[in-house]
């Protein structure tokens, strides 16, 4: 077995759509980002990168590389759970956190799971996705910014 952890964030900004967990989600603001901003999907994907040993999100998809501007991180995450399998490994779980204090996540909790279900391409009960907010401690709880955090496990398959 093998265990990696994730985290991202990425600052709330006018003029961008919010999408987390691959879901777009109605908001006055998105995330900043050479990708989609995907919090959740960057910290998920950077916590399978750390369980295969293969460094960070950044080694693999640089914000420096036009090739990745605008890329959906749902494609990330898929080119990402490619590595996994080529490794020989699967999912043995995953508990992610999203940490926003606006919009209300809970609504859209259940599509964010399938999401993460699918792409993983692993069984329902072995992915758990939570919201939390910092009840408007910090530069979170202002509203500036929406964190992702992950840890995953992975197995031989």
């Amino acid at each position: 077995m093998r265990i990696g952890q994730g985290y991202d964030v990425h600052q709330l900004v006018p003029g961008r759509r919010l999408v987390l967990g691959g879901i777009e989600i109605p908001h006055d603001k998105g995330l900043e980002g050479h990708s989609d901003g995907d919090a959740l999907l960057h910290a998920v994907a950077d916590a399978i990168l750390g369980a295969l040993g293969q460094g960070d999100l950044g080694r693999h998809f640089p914000s420096s590389d036009e090739r990745w501007k605008g890329i959906a991180s749902i494609e990330i995450l898929g080119a990402v759970v490619d590595k996994m399998k080529a490794a020989g490994l699967r999912i043995g779980n995953v508990d992610a956190t999203i940490v926003a204090q606006a919009p209300r996540l809970s609504p859209h909790q259940p599509a964010m799971h399938e999401n993460l279900v699918s792409v993983l391409g692993t069984e329902p009960g072995r992915v758990n996705v939570k919201v939390t907010s910092t009840d408007h401690l910090g530069s979170l709880g202002r509203g500036e910014g929406i964190a992702g955090m992950a840890v995953v496990l992975l197995e031989d398959r």
